[in-house]
C-alpha cells in the first residue's frame, strides 16, 4: 500500500477530538510494562532457545552510546554530557565485555543483517574508538552483504574524513538531526547548528556510498512558528534526504530535567503546532516524499517506502525497519533486546552497569515473555502502526481465535472511530482510512489490554 497526500487528510477537527497520549508502539507491551523478574538468567535462557524448533532468524544489533559534548534542552534520551572521553574509552571496554557474554551465550547462526549506533551521540566516539567498537562487533558477529547499517550522527561534530571511516567501517545509513534550522529556535534549544555544517555533513555522507541518509526534525519547539518552520521546510527539502522523520515535541519538564531550562511561555499553542504540522505533511508530500506512518516519511524508492508497498515493512525500538524477522540483542545501558517471545533492557545507569559486568552477569534490568495474548495483540498493533489494515481472517486462523468474540469490546470502542471516518470494520478487515491514518497510534491503543486495564495515560506523549 503506497500512502500518498490524496491517501492521508489531515483534519485538525478530528485531530483534536482523538488526540490522546499515548505510546509509540515500538514495542508491544511497552518498555513501562517491563517486569524486575525477567532477569539476567531469563534472558540467557532465550539466547540459548534461538533455535528451538528449527528457527533460525537473522539478527538485528543496537548500540547505545550515551555520550554528548553538549546538552539540547528538548533531549529525553538517555545520555551522559561530557568532553572527557577516558569516560568513553572505560565504556568501550565495558561493552567488548558485554558483546562477547551476550555472543557466547547465544545459540545459532551469529549472522547480522541490520545494526543500529544510537544515542547519545555515537559520533561522540573518537576515530580510532568507532574502529575499535566495530571490530569487537565483527570478532563475535558477521554482517552479511546488503544488511542495513546505520548511525546517528550529530553534524556539528563529524568531519568529511569521520563519514569516509564510517563508510569503511560497513555503515551504509545515516540518521542526521536537525531538528529546526531557525537561530533563534536553536537557540532556545541550546543546539546551534548551521545549514552548512548539515549539508557538508550529508553530501560527504552520499559521496562515501551511504545508500540512505535520514534526517530528524521536532515540531513544537520554543520559538517556532509556520513561516520559521517553512524556512526550514524548504532548506531541508532543497538537501533532499531520502528519509525524514518529523517528532513532536513533548515537554515533560517532571520526568526529563533538562527541558526545565526550555521556557514554557515561548512554546507554540496546540493550534499552532497543528498549522506548523499540516504545512509540514503538505510540503513533503508535495515534494515527492511518501507517507510512510506515525512522523517519518520517505522517498518513493527508498527501501523503507518498497518495504511498505510490499508488506514487510516492520517497527522496532529504532522505528520502522524493512526487517520484519529479527532477533535484536542491544548493547550498553538502557539497550533493549528481543530475543523470541522476550523483550529485556539494560540497567540505565553507568555504576549499575559496570557492577553485574564486574559481577560476570548481563546487565539485564528488567523484562517480560509475552503471553498468547500480548503475541496477538502485539500483531494486530504492527499491521495498523505499519501498513494501515489488519487481516482479521489472518489472525483468527494465526491465533486460532473468533475474533469478533475475542475482542467484543475492543470491536465496541472502535465504533466511535468508525463513525467518525477514521477506519473502516467489516468480516474481512480493519482498515485505517486517509483521515485516521495520523491518527494510528490511538486506534491502535484500543488494543492495548495494559492500558485498557489501568486506562493510566498521563505517561505518555500526545499522539500529535
Amino acid at each position: 500500500m503506497v500512502t500518498t497526500f490524496q491517501d492521508l487528510i489531515f483534519d485538525p477537527q478530528l485531530i483534536r477530538r482523538f488526540d490522546v497520549s499515548g505510546p509509540r508502539y515500538t514495542s508491544y507491551p511497552t518498555a513501562d510494562r517491563f517486569v524486575e523478574a525477567f532477569n539476567a538468567d531469563a534472558y540467557r535462557l532465550w539466547l540459548g532457545k534461538r533455535t528451538v524448533g528449527g528457527i533460525g532468524r537473522p539478527l538485528s544489533l543496537y548500540v547505545h552510546i550515551p555520550f554528548c559534548n553538549t546538552i539540547c534542552y528538548y533531549c529525553a534520551c538517555n545520555k551522559i554530557i561530557t568532553k572527557d572521553h577516558g569516560r568513553s574509552a572505560k565504556y568501550l571496554k565495558y561493552l567488548d565485555k558485554e558483546i562477547a557474554m551476550q555472543a557466547g551465550f547465544l545459540e545459532g547462526s551469529h549472522d547480522v543483517i541490520q545494526l543500529h549506533w544510537g544515542g547519545g551521540t555515537p559520533t561522540f566516539l573518537s576515530r580510532d574508538e568507532l574502529r575499535h567498537l566495530m571490530g569487537s562487533i565483527n570478532e563475535h558477529f558477521r554482517l552479511l552483504p546488503n544488511g542495513e547499517y546505520s548511525i546517528e550522527v550529530d553534524p556539528r561534530k563529524v568531519d568529511r574524513q569521520t563519514v569516509a571511516l564510517l563508510g569503511e567501517l560497513g555503515f551504509n545509513r545515516m540518521s542526521v538531526g536537525v531538528q529546526d534550522f531557525d537561530p533563534s529556535v536553536q537557540q532556545a534549544v541550546n543546539r546551534v547548528q548551521s545549514i552548512d555544517e548539515t549539508e557538508n555533513v550529508v553530501r560527504a555522507a552520499r559521496q562515501s556510498g551511504f545508500k540512505s541518509v535520514s534526517m530528524d526534525l521536532i515540531y513544537g519547539l520554543p520559538r517556532q512558528n509556520v513561516m520559521s518552520f517553512n524556512r526550514t521546510l524548504e532548506e531541508v527539502i532543497r538537501i533532499s534526504p531520502d528519509r525524514l522523520s518529523i517528532y513532536n515535541y513533548a515537554h515533560l519538564p517532571g520526568l526529563f530535567k533538562p527541558q526545565r531550562r526550555i521556557n514554557e511561555a515561548e512554546l507554540p499553542s496546540a493550534e499552532a503546532k497543528l498549522q506548523i504540522l499540516s504545512l509540514a505533511i503538505r510540503k513533503l508530500t508535495e515534494a515527492g516524499y511518501v507517507y510512510i506512518g506515525m512522523d517519518h516519511f520517505a522517498k518513493p524508492d527508498d527501501e523503507l517506502a518498497v518495504a511498505q508497498r510490499q508488506g514487510r515493512l516492520h517497527r522496532n525500538f529504532q522505528g520502522y525497519s524493512t526487517y520484519a524477522d529479527c532477533d535484536l540483542m542491544a548493547f550498553g545501558v538502557s539497550a533493549i533486546s528481543k530475543v523470541g517471545p522476550t523483550y529485556c533492557q539494560n540497567y540505565r545507569t553507568l555504576d549499575e552497569y559496570y557492577d553485574r559486568l564486574d559481577n560476570g552477569t548481563l546487565p539485564v534490568m528488567r523484562g517480560i515473555e509475552l503471553t498468547p495474548d500480548d503475541l496477538l495483540r502485539r500483531s494486530i498493533i504492527q499491521a495498523l502502526m505499519c501498513h494501515f489494515e489488519v487481516s482479521i481472517e489472518g489472525l483468527e486462523i494465526a491465533h486460532v481465535i473468533s475474533f469478533k468474540d475475542y475482542f467484543a469490546a475492543e470491536i465496541a470502542d472502535l465504533g466511535e472511530m468508525a463513525d467518525a471516518g477514521l477506519l473502516k470494520i467489516d468480516d474481512k478487515w480493519i482498515s485505517v482510512l486517509p483521515r485516521g491514518r495520523m491518527l494510528v497510534r490511538a486506534i491502535a491503543m484500543v488494543f492495548d489490554r495494559y492500558l485498557r486495564a489501568d486506562r493510566e495515560r498521563a505517561r505518555y506523549s500526545k499522539v500529535i
